[in-house]
C-alpha cells in the first residue's frame, strides 16, 4: 500500500447537529506515504455538502509542510460552530501522521 489512513477526533460543540448525531468531530485522511499529500478526506459532517467542501479544501495539501497552512484554510473558509472542533481533530490526525515519520 502506498498510502496511510490516519484519523483524528475531538468533542463536537454541544447544541450542533454534529453533536446530536455523533458527539464528536472525526476526520479520516488518506495520505500518500512518499509525497505526504492528502489524497482523500472524510469527516463526520451531517450534510454531504460540508463533506464535499472539506474534501475539495484539503485534498492536495501536503502534511509534511506542517498543519498551519491547513488550519489557515479552515479558518478562512469554514464558518460554523464546529470550526474549532474540526481544527482539533485535524491537529490530532496530523500528530498521528508525525508519529509515523
Amino acid at each position: 500500500m502506498d498510502t496511510y489512513l490516519i484519523t483524528g477526533y475531538s468533542k463536537a460543540p454541544q447544541g450542533t447537529s454534529m453533536y446530536e448525531e455523533y458527539k464528536y468531530s472525526g476526520i479520516v485522511l488518506e495520505v500518500n506515504k512518499e509525497t505526504h499529500i492528502i489524497q482523500a478526506v472524510e469527516l463526520t459532517f451531517v450534510t454531504r455538502l460540508a463533506s464535499d467542501y472539506f474534501n475539495r479544501l484539503l485534498v492536495g495539501c501536503n502534511l509534511f509542510n506542517g498543519i498551519e497552512p491547513i488550519i489557515k484554510q479552515i479558518k478562512e473558509n469554514y464558518h460554523a460552530p464546529s470550526q474549532q472542533s474540526v481544527i482539533v481533530a485535524i491537529k490530532s490526525a496530523h500528530q498521528r501522521y508525525l508519529d509515523l515519520q
